[in-house]
């Protein structure tokens, strides 16, 4: 199976413009997947889905213009209603406050590796991104007026990239968190706006100030590292943020806050959090058993079936409850020295990696 790679160019509205064009039939599979995603599983009717969509679309206006004009232009060239697009754009805020109301789930994994321990002497990080499996996407290359590239994965009518990396050698992998505080009402800044302005920032510091320069919706971890080695993740709540570094060279983060004491918040309850646990642990324990690291040891650990089906690399769980209907959609491995992606579509144990460069 082999993802869309798409060029993109020119201002937020000409790149959606494009995107809507390119990946329509992606982008009306998305928008069933998702409406019925919201009714079935977020107790959400179509009507009060799009009345939120709209009361976010007209806030983004303001405060993130060029996310709103680059969902403006992905409504225009896909033909659908803004609304309908506002809605995929702002669907972790309007997800996660269900997760949270309804003590729902999701898993992802994501990791970076130093260059002190990478048999190549590079910067490297990845995830497992799990999510709900029917959900299409693509991966974008778009090249800014300013003269930026990025290259990353998104979702078929999600502006701007969620997971990736751009030419100065900055990367973004994510996860998602929750608090009893999350609540999408608040109208700040949504999570896939700030991921879209962490892959146009030119300098760590830059990228980690889209996370903290302000307040947020709903909970998310951010994974930012950039050349030669620096990194930051950001295990950030609607108030608070805490910041964390290296750990024997390696920086892991699945779906918990590592303390929420520390950082003074409460996890809603959820069954599954000892998977959360377990993926993280034994991440970390897969990463400190080779020595050096490379790419292809990466592609082992995130085919890594240890507590299957709720491992690192997720598959579908019989005894699951309906709301746990998530597993790994996408697997991707970035080398952020050669800017390479490394991307299978699908669970790794069964799809090769695909390899994709921004040269």
């Amino acid at each position: 199976m082999s993802i869309p790679v798409i060029e993109l160019e020119g201002s937020s509205y000409e790149q959606g413009l494009w995107h809507g064009r390119e990946l329509k039939d992606r982008i009306e599979h998305n928008i069933g997947v998702y409406f019925d995603y919201f009714v079935k599983d977020c107790k959400l009717s179509h009507e009060e889905v799009l009345l939120r969509a709209e009361k976010y679309m007209k806030a983004l206006e303001s405060t993130s213009p060029d996310f709103f004009e680059g969902m403006r232009g992905i409504a225009e060239g896909s033909g659908f209603d803004i609304n309908t697009i506002a809605a995929l754009n702002v669907r972790f805020e309007l997800i996660y406050f269900q997760f949270m109301v309804n003590a729902m789930t999701d898993a992802c994994t994501s990791f970076a590796v130093s260059p002190t321990v990478s048999a190549n002497g590079h910067l490297l990080m990845g995830q497992n991104w799990d999510w709900i499996p029917e959900v299409k996407g693509a991966v974008i290359h778009t090249k800014e007026p300013d003269g930026l590239e990025t290259l990353s994965f998104t979702e078929a009518g999600i502006f701007g990239g969620k997971i990736g990396f751009n030419s100065e050698g900055l990367g973004l992998t994510v996860n998602g968190l929750n608090t009893t505080e999350d609540d999408w009402s608040r109208l700040k800044k949504p999570f896939h706006a700030r991921c879209s302005e962490i892959l146009r920032s030119r300098d760590l510091e830059s990228a980690v100030k889209v996370v903290t320069d302000e307040e947020r919706s709903c909970s998310t971890n951010y994974l930012i590292a950039q050349l030669p080695d620096k990194a930051a993740d950001i295990e950030s709540a609607p108030k608070k943020i805490r910041e964390l570094g290296w750990e024997y060279d390696f920086i892991v983060h699945t779906n918990h806050f590592l303390d929420p004491k520390a950082l003074d918040v409460v996890e809603p309850p959820s069954r599954r959090h000892k998977y959360s646990l377990s993926r993280r642990a034994r991440l970390l324990e897969l990463l400190l058993s080779k020595h050096p690291i490379s790419i292809d040891h990466l592609k082992d650990f995130l085919r890594d079936h240890e507590r299957h089906p709720n491992s690192i690399c997720r598959h579908f769980d019989p005894e699951g409850a309906d709301d746990e209907r998530l597993w790994t959609v996408a697997s991707m491995i970035m080398d952020l020295d050669d800017r390479v992606l490394y991307f299978s579509e699908g669970q790794p144990c069964e799809v090769t990696y695909q390899q994709i460069s921004m040269e």
